[in-house]
Parts: C-alpha cells; sequence; structure tokens
C-alpha cells in the first residue's frame, strides 16, 4: 500500500487519510479523534506553562555518572533531558504509551509531585526497576521547587 502525501498536508490531515484507508472507513475513528486532541493539548498547554526561567535539575544515569542541566520551569522533564542529550529515551514522544521515560525521584520530592492518572500508574506498570517513588518523565513539569534535585534514570534492562 502506497501513500502520496503533499507538502501542504497537515499532520492531522495525512493521519486521517491513513487511518480511512487502513481501516476502509470515510470517517475517522473516535481513537484517532482522541489522539489528534492529545496532540493539540500537548502543544498547546507546553505553550501556556514554558517560561524562560530555569532551575539546576541533576539527571543521574544507570551507571552513576551525574549531569546537572539548566531545566526551563513548564517543561516537562523528559522534554528537558532530551533537550540536553540526556540518554531518556521517551519512545512515544510523550503520549503516555510507554515506560521508556521512567525516573526515580527522591522520596520528599515524590512527595511534592501530583497524584499520578490511571494511565500514567498502567505504563509505570511495565517499567524496568520500578520503585515507590517512581514516575514518567512526560508527565511532571518543571516547578520552582525542582532547583537542585536529583532523579535517577532506572537501568533500562539492555
Amino acid at each position: 500500500m502506497s501513500f502520496i502525501l503533499s507538502r501542504s498536508s497537515s499532520s492531522a490531515a495525512v493521519g486521517r487519510n491513513i487511518i480511512r484507508r487502513l481501516h476502509g472507513t470515510s470517517a475517522p475513528s473516535s481513537a484517532y479523534h482522541r489522539y489528534v486532541q492529545n496532540i493539540q493539548n500537548n502543544r498547546s498547554t507546553t505553550r501556556a506553562f514554558s517560561s524562560k526561567e530555569t532551575v539546576t535539575i541533576t539527571y543521574c544515569d544507570p551507571d552513576g555518572t551525574e549531569h546537572p542541566v539548566e531545566a526551563e520551569i513548564g517543561k516537562h522533564l523528559l522534554d528537558v533531558a532530551h533537550d540536553n542529550n540526556i540518554e531518556l529515551e521517551g519512545a512515544c514522544g510523550g503520549e503516555l504509551a510507554c515506560s521508556t521515560c521512567h525516573l526515580v525521584f527522591e522520596q520528599e520530592v515524590y512527595d511534592s509531585l501530583p497524584p499520578k492518572s490511571d494511565e500514567e500508574e498502567d505504563m509505570l506498570d511495565l517499567a524496568f526497576e520500578l520503585t515507590e517513588t517512581s514516575r514518567l518523565g512526560c508527565q511532571i513539569r518543571v516547578v520552582k521547587e525542582f532547583d537542585g534535585i536529583k532523579v535517577r534514570i532506572p537501568d533500562d534492562g539492555y
């Protein structure tokens, strides 16, 4: 099956056309609408919460190597890691569809985080080295209170 994409095609239109072809339907599914809504929400909330103010966060590799970085307040920890070439996979691109951005927090930091959603809890069940203070980096936004914290990147088993 081949697809011809024009340069003027939006990613939403392309996705809609691919789903229509795969499913042989003329209307996109409700799952597709949720997918597009998630993309739009993530884009708009990232813009709304981002600022130029930064704090220092240290990512700790599984081997103990520490990487202090400047993290922009409002950004997700996954994005901060990627912006600073930290090895934190994030295979789903922050769409809460995997557990490859799994991070382990110190207890006092963990206690200050917003509660986990059911979806995040489900994804964490798939994570390696799961702990009581595990969270997904795509779900945690940087706040001023994070200045000086350390987050550990667990060994992914490979």
